[in-house]
C-alpha cells in the first residue's frame, strides 16, 4: 500500500504515527521534528553510498559526518567503500550532499535548525551552521529502514528547530566518580538525541573532583584520589564541541562544601579539621561569608575555572544550606544583625552577589539554584528550578532567565510519562509570551549517590530520550503511547554510541545468578521496579560511598517494559477496545505464575537473591489471581465475597517492599479485582 504526498506539519497538527513511504513500519524520528514531508518513493542504499560537503567544511562538521559513514556502515554490514568525508569537488554529486553556511557557536541561542531532503537521486541536508548538520544526520541515521531488497531512507523533507535552546544533562561526579569514559560515551547518547549542554557537578561534600592548580590542596585532599586532571577536562571539553554539546561546570557554593574545607579549613564557618563525607543528605559545613579571605580565595580559583572552561555560563549551586554553622558563629551573627540581614537567606544573597562580582570579573555569568533567588538579585542570574515549578514562574516574571529540573531527576526512577508530560511550558502556563522567552529551556539531572559506572547509564537512559524530545519538540507533542513506541526503537539504538544500560544489566545478572541460569531473574525484573523518589533512602538501608550496588534493585530498573506494556494491555482489555488483549495479558500472567520455582532454586546458591524471594513468591501469586481474575470477567468462573477479600489481602501483602524493589504491575492488578468486583 502506497500513500501519496502529505504533508505532516507539527506546529499544526500532531499525528499519532508518522509514516514512511512503504506503509508497513512507521518512523521512529525522536525528537520528533517541526515539520515533516513524507512521500513516495526510497533512496536505495549500497556501498557506492557517498557523502560531501559544499560550502563550509570545518572539522567539527567533517568529523560528524565521518562518524556518520562508520555508523551507517556498523548498522548495514555494507561496507561502504569511502573512508572519510571532504569538499565535494567532481562533477558528479554525492549521494548525500551536506551544504552548510558556517561553523556554529557554542553559544545559547545560536541556530541549531536544518533541512533534510530526500529522493530517489540523492539526499540534501542544508543548515546555517555546523550544529544544524549535526542534528540533521542524527535525524537521517534514525530514517535508515530495510526490507527484503536492502537497506533504504523514505523519501521525506524535514525542517526542524529546537523549541529551547538549553537542552541539558546533569551529571553528579562526586558523590560517585565517573571515569571519563562513562562521561563520553553519554556525551555521544547525548549527540543522538540533539541534547547540548552537558552540566558537570564537580564539588559535593564527598568529593572535589577537578585538579586545581592554584588550591592544590582541593583535590590531593578532598577527591579520595579521584579527580579530572586539567588535561583531561580540556579533551572532555573538546569531545564535548565536536558533538555540538557546551560543557557547564558546578561548583556548589556556600554549602555542599565539605570537600573543600578539608585542605581549606580556615575558610568554613565553624573551626576544622573536616573529612571527605561518606554519608548523604544535608551536612553543616558552609563557607564563612564574612571573611575577605573567602572572596580572595574565591577570585582566584574562579580565575583559574573560566580560563580552563570555555562557556558563557558557571553555575554556583547555592542549594541546601542548613545555617546551622552561621546560626553558631557569634561573630557571623553580629555581622548580620550590623548589617540588616534578618536570616540566612539574606546573608546568602549577600554571599551570591559577591560571587557575582567576581564570575562577572572573570567573564561568566552564574546559574543557581533556585534557593539562590531573590527579587532584587541582577537579571544575568539564572535561576535553575529544582524544588518546584513556582520559582521558576515568579523568577520569570519578574524577568530572570530560568530552567527547569524538577521533574527532570531521573536518579528518581520515576516513569518515563511522567518526565515525558512534564512541560518547561504547558499550555496553561500563566507566562505572557514575553516572559516564556526566559524559559530557556531544561536539565535532566543525574545525581548519584546510589549510581556507579556500572549501573548509571541505565538510570539516564533511555528516559533521557524522552525529555530531550520534551524539550526540542513542539508541546503538542504529547502522545504518550507513540513516545514509547518510539522509545523502544532509540533504546536499542543507543548502544551504538557505547552505552551499557543493556548489556551491564545482563551481566549483573549472571553475576546474581551465581552460576545458574539468569533467565529467572530476568524474568522477575520485567515485573518489579525500585521504589520511587528518595524512598531507597528511607527503608532501613544506610548508605554511603562505599555501599554494594550490585543487587537486584540496581540491576532493576524504573518503568520496565514488560509491566508497563501489561499494564496498558489491562487497560485496553477492561476499556473493550482490543479483542485481543485476553491472550496477550494471559501469557505473562503465565510465565510470571511458573517464575518463582526457578527464582527459588537460585536463591540455594546465591544468597544475595534472599531478599527478592519471597517478593518472587508473591509475584506468582498475584499473577495466578490475574488468571483467575480474567477467568471471572469472561465467565468461565464465579467469585463471591470471599474471593474478593482474598484477593484483596493479596495485593495489599504483594504491595509491600522487599530489597527496594515493588511489583510493577500490581496496579493493574488492582484494576482486574476492582472489575470483577463491579467498581
Amino acid at each position: 500500500m502506497k500513500r501519496t504526498l502529505l504533508a505532516l506539519v507539527f506546529s499544526c497538527v500532531i499525528p499519532l504515527t508518522i509514516w514512511g513511504e512503504s506503509m508497513n513500519e512507521p518512523l521512529n524520528l525522536m525528537p520528533v521534528p517541526e515539520s515533516v514531508v513524507t512521500q513516495q518513493g526510497r533512496f536505495a542504499l549500497s556501498l557506492t553510498f557517498t557523502v560531501g560537503v559544499a560550502g563550509f567544511g570545518g572539522s567539527r562538521l567533517r568529523g560528524a559526518a565521518d562518524r556518520f559513514l562508520r555508523r551507517l556502515d556498523g548498522r548495514t554490514g555494507l561496507f561502504i567503500a569511502q573512508e572519510t568525508v571532504g569538499i565535494w569537488g567532481t562533477k558528479d554529486r554525492p549521494s548525500l550532499m551536506i551544504t552548510c553556511q558556517r561553523e556554529g557557536k557554542l553559544q545559547l541561542g545560536e541556530d541549531e535548525s536544518y533541512r533534510l531532503e530526500i529522493n530517489p537521486e540523492g539526499i540534501e541536508l542544508s543548515a546555517p551552521t555546523d550544529l544544524g548538520v549535526l542534528h540533521g544526520l542524527e535525524t537521517l541515521l534514525q530514517l535508515l529502514a530495510a526490507d527484503r531488497d536492502g537497506y533504504y531512507f523514505p523519501c521525506i523533507r524535514v525542517d526542524d528547530r529546537p523549541r529551547f535552546p538549553w537542552r541539558g544533562v546533569l551529571f553528579d561526579v562526586c558523590r560517585h566518580f565517573l571515569p571519563l569514559e562513562v562521561i563520553k560515551r553519554n556525551l555521544d547518547g547525548m549527540a543522538m538525541v540533539k541534547m547540548n549542554v552537558l552540566h558537570l557537578h564537580l564539588s559535593e561534600n564527598q568529593g572535589f573532583r577537578i585538579e586545581c592548580k592554584t588550591f592544590p590542596k582541593l583535590h590531593q585532599l578532598g577527591s579520595d584520589g579521584l579527580y579530572y586532571t586539567q588535561d583531561e577536562l580540556r579533551g572532555l571539553i573538546a569531545y564535548a564541541a565536536d558533538r555540538g554539546i557546551r560543557v557547564v561546570p558546578e561548583f556548589d557554593i556556600p554549602g555542599h562544601s565539605t570537600s573543600w574545607l578539608v585542605g581549606y579549613p580556615e575558610l568554613a564557618s565553624a573551626p576544622g579539621p573536616y573529612t571527605v563525607e561518606r554519608g548523604y543528605g544535608i551536612k553543616d559545613p558552609t563557607f564563612n561569608p564574612i571573611l575577605k579571605q573567602t572572596y580572595k580565595f574565591f577570585d582566584r580559583f574562579f580565575a583559574e575555572m573560566a580560563s580552563l572552561f570555555p562557556d558563557a555560563y558557571m553555575h554556583i549551586g547555592g542549594d541546601e544550606v542548613n545555617g546551622k554553622q552561621w546560626n553558631d558563629n557569634p561573630k557571623i551573627q553580629e555581622f548580620m544583625k550590623k548589617n540588616g540581614l534578618k536570616d540566612n537567606h539574606l546573608l546568602q544573597a549577600y554571599f551570591n552577589r559577591k560571587i557575582l562580582r567576581i564570575l562577572e570579573k572573570h567573564g561568566k555569568r552564574m546559574i543557581g539554584w533556585d534557593e539562590i533567588y531573590q527579587p532584587d538579585l541582577p537579571r544575568s542570574i539564572v535561576i535553575h528550578s529544582w524544588r518546584g515549578k513556582e520559582a521558576l514562574v515568579d523568577a520569570a516574571r519578574r524577568g530572570f532567565p530560568v530552567i527547569l529540573s524538577n521533574g527532570y531527576y531521573i536518579d528518581l526512577n520515576q516513569p518515563t510519562d511522567f518526565h515525558y508530560l512534564n512541560d518547561p511550558v504547558p499550555g496553561d502556563s500563566p507566562l505572557t509570551a514575553e516572559e516564556r522567552k526566559l524559559v530557556l529551556g531544561g536539565e535532566a539531572t543525574m545525581w548519584s549517590e546510589i549510581v556507579t559506572a556500572e549501573t548509571v547509564d541505565s538510570r539516564v537512559w533511555p528516559r533521557t530520550a524522552a525529555i530531550a524530545e520534551r524539550l526540542w519538540s513542539a508541546g503538542t507533542v504529547r502522545d504518550v503511547d507513540e513516545m514509547y513506541r518510539r522509545l523502544d526503537v532509540v533504546d536499542r539504538q543507543l548502544e551504538e554510541a557505547g552505552l551499557t544500560h543493556l548489556k551491564n544489566r545482563e551481566a549483573m545478572l549472571r553475576r546474581l545468578a551465581g552460576g545458574g541460569d539468569a533467565h529467572p531473574l530476568r524474568t522477575l525484573l520485567g515485573a518489579i521496579e525500585p521504589l520511587t523518589g528518595y524512598d531507597r533512602h528511607k527503608v532501613g538501608v544506610t548508605y554511603t560511598s562505599f555501599s554494594p550496588f550490585t543487587r537486584m534493585v540496581d540491576a532493576a530498573v524504573a518503568d520496565p517494559r514488560p509491566a508497563r506494556e501489561f499494564n496498558r494491555r489491562v487497560d485496553r482489555f477492561l476499556g473493550g477496545k482490543d479483542k485481543g488483549a485476553l491472550a496477550e495479558l494471559k501469557e505473562p500472567l503465565a510465565r510470571w505464575k511458573e517464575n518463582y520455582q526457578s527464582v527459588q532454586s537460585l536463591v540455594e546458591w546465591s544468597p544475595v537473591l534472599k531478599e527478592v524471594e519471597t517478593l518472587s513468591e508473591d509475584l506468582s501469586a498475584v499473577a495466578a489471581l490475574g488468571l483467575e481474575a480474567l477467568d471471572i470477567l469472561t465467565g468461565k468462573q464465579k467469585a463471591g465475597p470471599s474471593w474478593i477479600a482474598e484477593a484483596k489481602r493479596l495485593l495489599e501483602r504483594a504491595g509491600l517492599q522487599r530489597g527496594e524493589l515493588e511489583l510493577a504491575i500490581l496496579p493493574a492488578l488492582q484494576k482486574l479485582v476492582d472489575a470483577v468486583a463491579g467498581k
